[in-house]
């Protein structure tokens, strides 16, 4: 059904509309995407002006236009404050509202919200639910792959997928929303019935400036015109800021004794973890995971909270969040026959580094050794290299290396990461040190020193497929590399463990 330009200008706050009325079928802020139609939403970049596309996107079929300025195009335009705060909105009345007809449950943090939304997503499916996906790692309707683009894309993009997945029957939709997505408004226009916080540590920086417009831009979701209530992990001083800033009802968990839902009896070992949750009125929950390490218990938790609150029942919460397995690039092995644990995580920063290094050496055989391999990214925030430094030297063995320098020289920023190693091995510890700029190199340095009992983790990539330089992108797989090297290690000697 087409939306009237009419109804759209009606729900955007400070709205004039000229040129008469038209319908609209759909929203872009992509000229190249404009059919007969569409509302083109002309946003102001830094690098492009979407007015200076809209001579174009008339001439392939838009029937109206979002403007901040009135353009001499013979097509009916709606003019707002700001283009990028309503095309969300614009977005959502064209296709009808969809999120209000969808349970969707927004998970935001700095770490574990592609394996939070991966068990929301059993927690779905237990229920009998049809169930959606909408992350970093990909998007899934009903377990299918659909391709995406963005942690949370934007908001014209985002209101097409969930009138997608309406109308292909889904029910329960779990989404990460990143701070980027809230503070550029991509979300606006959604209705979350649940928004769940994970945790907040130093990461992008460069572009919030401190961690305090950090949680700011976090905050965001947890307020009426975007959430109905909201799920809290409070452990950590941000989760209880979060908490005392919040404008929708919250529920607490955490071991913190503060919390509604206490967190008790955590047990982790190689085949997963556990922990009891005492809720408020004293219901005492076993919750389980096939995952590695106590933070992936913790995202647990925070997905059985979060599916109940949605109207999963209970009993189906923990069922389908303990049958769920990992995303893609989360702790995922790589098995060619080698006499020790390969590991390929996304962990790219220090406090998730530490966390799944902490997590490995908890279900270690006492006699072998954490190697670690990372780096850190180009054209991100500068302040957390020598920090990631520190944390790789939690482990018994860190090879420092390359990891999508961008623009940058990668060198330089080796040299960063480098600096925080180097200050941890002078203030006592022990841990052995290797620099190799190489990623493939690095890698191998870390297998070639892997003995049986000892684990390797490639940290930092996960489930990217490329190595972003400033001229090129190339082909790189963390979990391929490893493969390939095991391979050819177990088979020089003949396969013997």
């Amino acid at each position: 059904m087409p939306a009237a330009l009419s109804a759209v200008a009606d729900a955007l706050p400070q709205a004039r509309r000229d040129g008469g009325d038209a319908d609209v079928v759909d929203a872009t802020h992509d000229s190249r995407q404009v059919a007969h139609g569409s509302l083109f939403c002309c946003v102001p970049g830094s690098r492009v002006d979407g007015h200076d596309h809209a001579p174009r996107a008339v001439e392939a079929g838009a029937s109206g236009l979002l403007v901040e300025r009135w353009l001499d195009l013979p097509v009916p335009q709606v003019k707002v404050p700001s283009v990028r705060a309503a095309i969300g909105p614009a977005a959502a009345v064209v296709h009808g509202h969809p999120s209000h007809e969808l349970t969707v449950v927004g998970v935001t943090g700095t770490n574990g919200k592609t394996t939070t939304t991966a068990l929301l997503e059993g927690a779905f499916a237990a229920a009998g639910w049809g169930t959606g996906v909408i992350g970093t790692v990909a998007t899934r309707i009903h377990g299918d792959v659909v391709p995406g683009v963005r942690t949370t894309p934007e908001g014209t993009d985002l209101q097409r997928l969930l009138r997608t997945m309406c109308d292909r029957g889904v029910a329960g939709v779990a989404i990460e929303v990143s701070s980027h997505g809230l503070d550029l408004r991509r979300v606006d226009g959604t209705r979350f019935t649940v928004a769940l916080y994970t945790n907040l540590s130093q990461d992008h920086l460069d572009w919030h400036g401190s961690m305090e417009a950090y949680l700011a831009a976090k905050a965001r979701l947890f307020t009426p015109g975007l959430s109905t209530r909201g799920i809290v992990h409070l452990d950590g001083p941000w989760g209880r800021r979060l908490r005392d800033v919040a404008e929708i009802p919250i529920t607490t968990f955490g071991v913190d004794e503060d919390a509604d839902h206490r967190v008790t009896e955590v047990t982790t070992d190689i085949s997963g973890g556990r922990a009891v949750v005492v809720s408020p009125e004293g219901r005492e929950l076993e919750v389980r995971t096939g995952l590695l390490g106590d933070f992936n218990v913790t995202n647990a938790i925070g997905a059985v909270l979060a599916a109940e609150a949605a109207g999963v029942p209970i009993d189906a919460a923990v069922e389908g969040v303990a049958a769920a397995s990992g995303p893609t690039g989360r702790m995922e092995r790589v098995e060619a026959g080698q006499p020790f644990t390969v590991l390929v995580d996304y962990a790219h920063t220090p406090d998730a580094l530490r966390e799944v290094i902490a997590a490995v050496r908890d279900v270690l055989d006492p006699r072998g050794r954490v190697h670690v391999v990372v780096g850190c990214g180009g054209d991100r925030d500068r302040g957390k290299r020598p920090a990631m430094g520190d944390a790789a030297m939690t482990a018994d063995v860190a090879v420092l290396t390359s990891d999508n320098p961008r623009s940058e020289d990668p060198l330089e920023i080796l040299e960063a990461v480098e600096r925080g190693a180097r200050a941890a091995l002078a203030a006592g510890v022990e841990a052995e040190l290797h620099v190799e700029v190489d990623r493939r190199e690095a890698i191998a340095t870390a297998l070639a020193g892997a003995g049986p009992g000892d684990v390797v983790l490639l940290a930092g990539k996960g489930h990217e497929t490329g190595q972003e330089f400033a001229d090129r992108t190339v082909p790189f797989d963390d979990r391929e590399v490893a493969h390939e090297l095991l391979r050819r290690a177990v088979a020089g000697r003949g396969g013997r463990r």
